[in-house]
């Protein structure tokens, strides 16, 4: 695949937009991407099924967004630092940003965006964010590298969002569809409260280590799971196509839809929203990783879709 071969057919809310960057393996899995947020656009298997949600804005506007500097919501929607306070929207400004496309070829793009006036006002930080996808057969990877160019240590958090087609192609009933987790969890998970904040916990909805898919679940916003103990998981149905999700350097988890939606989002993150009542500074805050200048964060998740017997 080249720059002149043709882009993934878009799914029915409407063509693709101009400049996405495709890269794929032969009989194996297609994608592209979008400079706008670094955002993967389409992700498909080698049969043309569309692994990935086609991201309908009347739903919800994101496929696979990008979270940094933050995850999730702050409280009152910014934070405190060095006397000032200053503000982010939930998730961060990464998503919404242009990122610049490095090198490219028939199996790996590259995408840097770094700081600049606009980012600075809300986030005084001087940073790199690099976000690279490759393809080797039926895997998909998505690495993502943090850089502090300051001289001051550099808080933050990253995230990966991607929106699962729920259910899968050739995947059976929406209803079979389950994650099962590759070790035993904590009994319990954290919950939002209506401001997006992290407000309670309660007993976890995990049966062994198997999450059965129902839209009940995420009636109350997404599924928490601070410090997973599973950096790998399988998100599947009986007899069906399988997704497994493999994580490096990524402790929290976030699983989300919106009730009766064609998607389920499994979140690897490092971080998650402030709590209720969070009023420190943003180094206080937990999740918060701090960079010392010079320093270079590595995370990655890949995703491996495993056909059905």
């Amino acid at each position: 695949m080249n720059d002149q071969s043709p882009l993934i057919p878009a799914l029915p809310q409407g063509a693709p937009p101009e400049g996405l960057i495709p890269i794929g393996a032969p009989g194996g899995l297609d994608a592209a991407i979008n400079p706008q947020g670094a955002e993967l656009w389409f992700l498909r298997d080698r049969d043309g099924g569309h692994l990935l949600w086609n991201g309908n804005p009347e739903i919800w506007s994101g496929r696979a967004p990008i979270l940094f500097p933050i995850v999730g919501r702050l409280r009152d929607d910014s934070y405190r630092h060095d006397g000032h306070v200053y503000r982010l929207p939930r998730h961060g400004f990464a998503r919404h940003a242009r990122f610049t496309p490095g090198a490219h070829d028939d199996n790996h793009a590259l995408f840097r965006l770094e700081d600049n006036a606009e980012t600075r006002a809300a986030y005084p930080f001087a940073f790199a964010l690099t976000i690279s996808y490759a393809i080797n057969g039926n895997t998909l990877t998505i690495g993502a590298e943090v850089a502090n160019r300051g001289d001051t240590p550099m808080p933050f958090s990253f995230g990966f969002h991607p929106a699962l087609r729920w259910p899968l192609p050739q995947g059976g009933l929406r209803a079979a569809h389950r994650i099962l987790f590759d070790k035993p969890e904590a009994p319990d998970i954290a919950r939002l409260d209506s401001n997006g904040l992290l407000a309670r916990s309660e007993p976890s909805p995990l049966e062994g280590q198997d999450l059965c898919l129902r839209d009940a679940l995420f009636e109350q916003d997404a599924l928490i799971f601070p410090e997973v103990n599973s950096h790998a998981l399988t998100y599947t149905s009986p007899g069906g196509p399988a997704i497994r999700l493999q994580t490096e350097n990524l402790p929290d988890l976030g699983i989300w839809t919106k009730p009766d939606a064609d998607f389920i989002c499994i979140e690897p993150w490092q971080g998650h929203a402030d709590a209720d009542d969070f009023a420190g500074d943003i180094f206080q805050k937990p999740g918060v990783l701090a960079l010392s200048p010079g320093e270079v964060w590595k995370a990655s998740v890949s995703l491996t879709h495993e056909r059905s017997a």
